[in-house]
């Protein structure tokens, strides 16, 4: 089986599912051709990443003569299907606005959208897959239709929630719609979507790379760590507000951030304000993805107090939530979008509402004193995750349904 795959960076350290997913799937026979919009900003470093960065096309970065020449062989070669495919285009610009600045996207992203197809008719491609469902999914399906060959899409958040122009064309032209999270679902379906092709399919994590550690944590002071970008919806501010509430209760307790965005000045203004020591709150910037899981194995409690931003976005369900389960470590979380699915309250984990920073420190005092508790949730967490969100379960399963889809491609 030959696959195309599509992302908007590949291999991008803010996304390492796509690749890593990509890998399973090589490990489990499938030819993978990697097509990526842009070089990524932050590029992952990983050695084993070497032959994938070879091989990947960076859509954007090629000459406008180039992909012209492509659209002129394409329509020598097929002139029904290239047109059947421009009126495509045409009718998903009349439905956003002829003149908006959306539909003068699509016409872009059906330009660049020829170097796909073909490259995947040159590789005898079968289906294209595709991760996000805005912009990417632009691309990939006129790259499908022009290709004449079945896509896929796996939907996550920001790209369904705050972005998700197209949603119903989408859903009827693939061959399944994947996302992450029967919250994902049920929102597609609010928005009258026939959700008859929607597949659930987990971000899933490696299990050799967070293996349970073996054991638990022998800090002097309770330590409470988070792993993600310094933007609104990651509830960093929450979580800064809850150990000020912790610290005036006299309940000693350390927070490490890791990460690094856009909110780090507030966020350490916000720190300062409250009277917190550097102690009791420590930024330590964005870590290399190989020193994640020593770091995450370090802490008493996991905390990602995720929250829905000014614009709507919101999280899905961190893979960052997995790791830490799957190492061995207690997590608090929120009840928001697809998280409950994964981190079940008193079971696998403990929720609070978003932005409640009183409930939040609650729960973190609840850590610190009911460690008997904790470990049996921490068990259930492991085994959770083994079971649903194993990244070796989920890539079988777009297998399957890759094989599935592409026994009907169009000729």
């Amino acid at each position: 089986m030959k696959v195309a795959y599509l992302a908007p960076e590949i291999p991008a350290l803010s996304a390492t599912f796509v690749y890593k997913e990509i890998q399973t799937l090589e490990s489990m026979g499938v030819d993978v051709l990697p097509f990526s919009i842009h070089k990524p900003v932050n590029e992952a470093s990983e050695k084993t990443l070497d032959a994938l960065k070879a091989k990947t096309v960076y859509v954007y970065q090629l000459a406008a003569m180039t992909i012209f020449l492509l659209h002129l062989k394409l329509l020598v070669q097929n002139p029904i299907r290239y047109l059947t495919a421009f009126f495509m285009l045409l009718s998903d610009m009349f439905r956003l606005g002829i003149v908006s600045r959306k539909a003068l996207g699509l016409v872009y992203r059906f330009f660049y959208a020829a170097k796909i197809a073909v490259d995947m008719k040159q590789q005898k491609c079968s289906h294209l897959h595709v991760h996000f469902a805005h912009v990417p999914t632009d691309v990939a399906m006129y790259a499908a239709k022009l290709a004449g060959i079945s896509y896929s899409v796996t939907a996550h958040a920001n790209d369904l929630f705050e972005r998700g122009w197209l949603l119903k064309q989408k859903v009827e032209r693939s061959g399944f719609f994947a996302t992450i999270s029967e919250f994902n679902k049920g929102f597609l379906a609010q928005q009258g979507i026939n959700t008859d092709k929607v597949r659930i399919v987990r971000c899933g994590v490696d299990e050799a790379q967070f293996s349970p550690r073996a054991v638990s944590s022998n800090n002097a002071c309770f330590k409470i760590g988070v792993v993600g970008r310094l933007v609104e919806k990651k509830g960093i501010d929450t979580l800064i507000q809850a150990m000020s509430l912790l610290s005036e209760s006299n309940i000693e307790a350390q927070l490490m951030i890791a990460g690094s965005g856009p909110l780090e000045s507030d966020l350490k203004q916000q720190k300062s304000q409250l009277g917190l020591s550097d102690k009791q709150v420590q930024f330590i910037g964005a870590l290399p993805n190989t020193e994640v899981v020593d770091f995450v194995k370090s802490l008493d409690v996991f905390a990602l107090p995720c929250q829905q931003d000014a614009n709507g976005d919101m999280d899905g369900i961190p893979v960052v939530l997995m790791e830490a389960m799957l190492s061995g470590v207690p997590v608090i979380s929120t009840y928001l979008s697809g998280i409950p699915e994964l981190v079940i309250n008193q079971e696998t984990g403990l929720l609070v509402q978003p932005r409640d920073a009183s409930a939040l420190a609650q729960a973190i005092n609840q850590m610190m004193v009911d460690k008997e508790g904790s470990q049996a949730r921490v068990d259930k967490a492991i085994d959770k995750v083994r079971k649903e969100f194993s990244i070796h379960i989920n890539s079988n399963r777009l297998k399957q349904l890759f094989s599935d889809v592409s026994s009907v491609t169009e000729h």
